[in-house]
């Protein structure tokens, strides 16, 4: 049966008590209003651009940089679509002008994309664009960028291959496929940073201790010529991020060319994870595995042997995934994505913290006093020695997964991982790292009934650390009028006071986006539809408690004294169906769609009880039927 727009729900229970979770979500709006103004005002010019002296595209790593410029705004579109000011989309939207401009003047970009890159570090820049399109849907510039960007990477554009299937070269972009590392010197190590991860090729005639190449210009740039022409050219599977462009361009205009092309691309990629143990992360210039590492399925260029491993491959390979999977419903694209944690999870076993020295520092604050406590780790990295380079998982990856197919498997692999680990998963512990994630388990045990007192830690933790972020920029030695140097552009990621991830968590029930390159996964969105936007409206609160397809709560709560009516929408792009309503414990009302209006009188609150088909629709940026919550 099909109900084109069933009546909106209306509250009716009073808000004689606030619950104190929806006090501190409203608080947190309120302080990241005031949080991203210091950070604009101490940061960036006139027009938008970040105050910045130095210059980029210079030296040996010269392509680096363009993602740290973009980065510092990352999430601030998502804080305007979960509910915050007009105010902060229009400063996103002029600061990626600015520093679009910014960066074009440093020739870093070309027609306002980036030249050439790998996707590891673009797939970070472009959350900014994405964020904005989703917040602007109807936008018209938005809308012929994202689709001239998009065309780079169809048949026709200067970066496929349609007959092999593959992106011509690791590094990318608006001038097509840029061979190599670099446009200055055939040379490694082009960075000292980089000595932590040892070198990409260690089985080659040229390899040397990292020390002795770094001190032996010539010694480096013979080890560096062999690095271009085995790593330089043909595909790597972190290029699956750009499926992240295509699609965004897709949900904006419905272009079947792009949904087809994520298709094709995610495809190519599924046939060459067939007949083997581990999805490969290279194809040569003629899509052939190994085709420039003597068959070696391991040692692409941000693949499973440098500099990260697992990081990089398992979030390309979720992100290509999920897109896919959106885009058609075919869920056997998944495996591709399951994969690289399966795989990694058969070589995981207990070990001591204080025993292994790979244990990045997300984890410190979790395993603090727990050093000699065995936990699971896992290897992060495959090279001919076998796999080394042990972590605890990123648990990002396995979590955002379920978030997308609530397949009893995906769940069952966490709960492997909890059980595996030595350290509590209900704690909130305030940190923020440039990905604004890391809060991942005490959400998922507090949506598998275990951790009953998450919503207002999360949200004071997120509080504190937007305050600690602005005492930060006040502290800032840097010079004002002069910026960081090219080397210190990274702190602007490190001081910004935008903090999205217990919003998301709690208002959409979903996990922070992925950051090298994801589209946001809502469960579900909220609309104002009496100012006609994303976003919750002012003075109410959402709180997601369950997100089963059959059994999705959400509560809503009015703080204020007038009136409002929302939306209520099923999945970040409106793909999934709601079957039926169910307002605190009146019957369920049949919905047969993806939105539900409620009014909400003020000091009132209601429960939504909603069962709901995942992916069953066309998924699309447009905004909902406003009538719909009258």
């Amino acid at each position: 049966m099909h109900i084109s727009h069933p009546p909106a729900v209306r509250a009716s229970r009073v808000l004689t008590s606030p619950p104190r979770w929806a006090g501190l979500q409203r608080e947190l709006f309120a302080a990241q209003d005031k949080a991203w103004r210091i950070f604009s005002d101490r940061y960036t010019e006139g027009d938008g651009r970040l105050v910045f002296r130095d210059t980029l595209g210079q030296g040996l790593d010269g392509r680096d940089g363009v993602d740290d410029f973009y980065e510092a705004f990352f999430n601030w579109p998502t804080l305007y679509l979960l509910g915050g000011s007009a105010d902060v989309l229009a400063a996103a939207r002029r600061h990626w002008r600015g520093v679009t401009r910014q960066l074009t003047e440093m020739g870093m970009l070309v027609d306002g994309f980036e030249r050439g890159y790998d996707w590891f570090h673009q797939g970070e820049g472009m959350l900014l664009f994405y964020g904005l399109c989703m917040a602007e849907p109807d936008d018209g510039e938005l809308r012929e960028l994202a689709g001239r960007f998009a065309d780079l990477y169809l048949p026709g554009g200067p970066n496929y291959d349609p007959g092999h299937r593959i992106i011509r070269a690791p590094h990318n972009g608006a001038a097509g496929p840029r061979w190599g590392f670099s446009d200055h010197d055939v040379y490694f190590p082009w960075s000292l940073a980089l000595r932590p991860y040892g070198l990409p090729l260690d089985w080659i005639a040229e390899a040397a201790p990292f020390d002795e190449l770094a001190a032996d210009p010539e010694r480096a740039r013979a080890y560096g010529r062999v690095m271009w022409d085995r790593m330089g050219r043909g595909d790597t599977i972190v290029n699956l991020a750009a499926t992240g462009l295509v699609t965004n361009a897709y949900l904006l205009g419905g272009d079947p060319r792009h949904a087809a092309w994520v298709v094709e691309y995610t495809g190519a990629w599924r046939e060459r994870l067939d007949g083997r143990e581990v999805v490969p992360d290279n194809a040569g210039t003629h899509g052939i595995v190994g085709e420039h590492l003597d068959g070696r399925w391991y040692g692409g260029h941000y693949g499973w042997s440098w500099p990260h491993g697992l990081p990089p491959v398992g979030t390309a390979a979720i992100v290509g995934a999920v897109n896919a999977t959106l885009l058609t419903g075919d869920r056997s694209y998944l495996e591709l994505a399951r994969n690289p944690l399966d795989v990694v999870l058969r070589h995981a076993a207990p070990m001591r913290p204080r025993e292994v020295s790979t244990i990045t520092k997300r984890w410190r604050p979790h395993l603090r006093g727990l050093e000699g406590e065995p936990t699971l780790l896992a290897p992060m990295r495959r090279d001919d020695s076998g796999w080394f380079d042990h972590n605890v998982m990123p648990t990002q990856l396995p979590v955002a997964l379920w978030q997308f197919s609530r397949d009893p498997a995906d769940r069952e692999r966490i709960d492997r991982l909890r059980v595996g680990s030595s350290w509590d998963w209900t704690a909130v512990h305030t940190q923020r790292t440039k990905e604004e994630s890391g809060h991942e388990e005490p959400w998922y045990e507090y949506l598998a009934g275990r951790n009953p007192g998450f919503p207002e830690r999360m949200l004071q933790s997120a509080i504190d650390t937007c305050a600690e972020r602005v005492e930060s920029i006040e502290n800032d030695p840097v010079d004002p009028a002069v910026g960081p140097d090219a080397f210190g552009i990274h702190d602007w990621q490190d001081r910004n006071p935008v903090v999205t991830e217990a919003l998301l968590q709690l208002t959409t029930g979903s996990p922070q986006v992925l950051y090298n390159g994801g589209l946001a996964q809502m469960h579900v969105r909220h609309f104002d539809a009496d100012h006609r936007r994303p976003g919750l409206p002012p003075g109410v609160a959402a709180l997601v408690s369950a997100i089963d397809p059959d059994h999705t709560v959400v509560e809503l709560v009015n703080l204020g004294a007038a009136p409002c009516s929302l939306v209520v929408q099923a999945g970040a792009f409106a793909e999934h169906r709601i079957h039926t309503v169910r307002a605190d414990d009146e019957a369920p009302r049949p919905v047969e769609g993806p939105y539900v209006g409620v009014r909400l009188p003020g000091a009132t609150q209601v429960r939504l009880t909603l069962t709901m088909t995942l992916r069953a629709g066309r998924p699309t940026y447009a905004a909902p039927p406003w009538e719909i919550a009258r």
